[in-house]
């Protein structure tokens, strides 16, 4: 079948089975690596992609679904001053970036900023709730999200929400 999406802001035609999972295109078709193919079962976010402003496995949906869609993969993400301003609040955290995790970890904490710019930390626990991560601890995690925000908003507004 004929696919029509938006891929990290251009639009894109291309032929895939209507089964075929969105993490085999990124991969395969655009040599898009940084999202994993973990456990291709939805539980470890590694495969994480922006989906229509909502972070999804890319691993669970079928190609049927992307067409009309907006995808932003980690490699699309990572030229914007958005995704430097998670970097820094990680670094100031102390997060760890281990390179299997980074991409659901990072994609998670820009919807989450996105949804609200000032979460409580309950938002927080519950959208990473889908994030299975063994080198951050979550209260690092938290921690980062909370110091991105305040990054965030001096880089917009030149001072703190």
């Amino acid at each position: 079948m004929t696919i029509e999406f938006i891929l990290n802001g251009e639009k894109i035609i291309t032929e895939a089975h209507a089964s075929t999972r969105l993490i085999t295109i990124l991969r395969e078709s655009y040599h898009l690596k940084e999202a994993k193919e973990g456990c291709l079962i939805g539980v470890c976010g590694a495969c994480s992609v922006i989906f229509n402003g909502k972070v999804i496995k890319s691993c669970l949906l079928p190609a049927f679904q992307v067409q009309g869609s907006e995808i932003i993969t980690i490699e699309g993400f990572s030229k914007t001053d958005a995704y430097q301003d998670i970097l820094k609040g990680f670094e100031k955290a102390g997060v760890e970036n281990c390179g299997y995790c980074n991409t659901g970890k990072i994609l998670t904490v820009e919807t989450i900023l996105t949804k609200n710019r000032q979460p409580r930390r309950s938002e927080i626990l519950l959208e990473l709730s889908g994030i299975r991560c063994r080198c951050t601890e979550p209260e690092s995690l938290i921690a980062s999200i909370l110091a991105t925000a305040d990054i965030r908003q001096r880089r917009i507004y030149g001072r703190t929400a």
